[in-house]
């Protein structure tokens, strides 16, 4: 059975300092070693048909390394069953002392929610926008963009294929680079259309319609739950602990850093061309990342007011949905399992919101 000391400390912030016995440890070791063991190759043994203590010993610190990622998160998990501390972050971990066959002990440092108090949130009020109206100018936009691309690509293949050719006149030698017509309109029509996926230009007109007034209902639909969340912001109380505001800047520099990505530049120098420095825009944004750090803990608040859950199968039916399996791999640990949790109990939890606020 392990041991726990649990020392809270200021801004929220909790030290969990475990030992653990190598009894509970040993199965752990055991079954790891026998899945690294399947990969090792050694001189006179087929791959994974080395004895396991030669495996072991060639697999080094590779095999503790991999006991203890497994097993730090595990039994930290255990540590913190009937107290009052709720994880809202990553776990950082340090090794205290380990050697195979004795007890293991180590720290966890985690940030605890803190104590939020969220007002009246059952008497929110909150208009959804209208959807504004798709205009055929911004029909047109689209199609003459399409069809501005299109054409480019047909003019450079039309160019390829004439300078091929050549074309003689009698006796003279003379050569003709003249392009030939391809019949196209010059404006978008039906051949333009089919090329596009459409049976004609009347049909790809609806098809962008129909795209841009999806658009339109999900934009609208966003500003709507942002509505929902200022107002919540605004009734949540709450002493922010400084690594959710530190993370929440992180999360906001690396979409920007992205959207400078798309424009072909990097974050430096997109910096110089605004005159400011990394820190200067960090600061500049503290306030909004704040704002953003309350409504996510407000609504958390509310969440558990509401008993909102997420059920196991709920949360593996999602992780069954990725395709990517090096991805759904990642799902095998505790940490994102619990992340993945939290953000589909927020996303419940804002549709229970939107529920009350348009009673």
């Amino acid at each position: 059975m392990i041991t726990k000391n649990i020392s809270k400390l200021a801004k929220s912030l909790v030290e969990v300092t475990i030992t653990v016995p190598w009894t509970d440890l040993e199965p752990k070791w055991n079954e790891t070693l026998q899945r690294l063991s399947a990969d090792v190759e050694l001189p006179g043994f087929r791959k994974g048909a080395a004895p396991l203590p030669m495996a072991e010993q060639n697999l080094g610190f590779k095999l503790q390394d991999e006991v203890l990622k497994i097993a730090f998160p595990n039994f930290l998990i255990e540590a913190l069953k009937g107290t009052d501390i709720i994880p809202i972050d990553y776990p950082k971990y340090d090794l205290i002392s380990f050697v195979k066959g004795q007890n293991l002990q180590f720290r966890a440092t985690i940030t605890n929610r803190p104590a939020v108090t969220v007002g009246n949130y059952k008497v929110i009020k909150v208009t959804r926008p209208t959807p504004k109206s798709v205009t055929e100018e911004e029909i047109q936009k689209v199609i003459d963009d399409l069809y501005k691309r299109w054409k480019g690509k047909q003019s450079s293949v039309a160019s390829n294929q004439s300078s091929d050719k050549t074309q003689t006149s009698g006796n003279t030698g003379s050569i003709s680079f003249q392009p030939q017509s391809n019949g196209h309109a010059q404006v978008p029509d039906d051949i333009f259309a089919k090329a596009m996926g459409a049976m004609n230009l009347a049909d790809l007109n609806a098809k962008i319609r129909k795209d841009l007034e999806a658009n339109v209902t999900y934009n609208n639909e966003l500003d709507y739950e942002e509505a929902i969340l200022q107002e919540v912001e605004k009734i949540t109380q709450v002493e922010m602990p400084d690594i959710l505001i530190s993370d929440e800047l992180n999360r906001m520099l690396v979409s920007l850093q992205r959207r400078v990505a798309d424009m072909g530049l990097l974050l430096e120098d997109y910096l110089k061309t605004q005159g400011k420095t990394l820190e200067q825009l960090k600061r500049e944004w503290t306030p909004q990342a704040e704002k953003n750090v309350r409504m996510e803990l407000g609504l958390a608040e509310i969440a558990r007011l509401e008993g909102v859950q997420i059920t196991d199968q709920e949360l593996q039916a999602e992780i069954d949905k990725i395709q990517d399996n090096r991805v759904k791999q990642q799902f095998s640990a505790q940490e994102p399992r619990l992340q993945l949790r939290h953000s589909l109990r927020q996303v419940r939890t804002l549709d229970l919101m939107k529920k009350l606020v348009g009673a």
